[in-house]
């Protein structure tokens, strides 16, 4: 299974409607939640899909994913 990082740049397959094709990850989990960068959309997509979608990360974040789902887990 392939890491997906908090705050990762990822490039995706297709191109979005505004033109970009440049993702960044707000949030992980079942699903993943990724923010347009070029024009701000939201959008939720589950892990299985992001992967297939995902071209390539073109900037990691700084955290791993096991950190974050440890930090999340604190908070609660």
């Amino acid at each position: 299974m392939e890491e997906i990082r908090l705050e990762d740049v990822v490039q995706m397959r297709k191109t979005h409607p505004c033109g970009s094709d440049r993702w960044t990850v707000i949030r992980i989990g079942a699903d993943i939640k990724i923010k347009c960068l070029g024009c701000g959309r939201i959008v939720m997509l589950d892990r299985e899909t992001f992967v297939k979608r995902r071209k390539k990360v073109l900037q990691q974040g700084p955290v791993s994913e096991e950190e974050t789902l440890r930090q999340m887990l604190s908070q609660q």
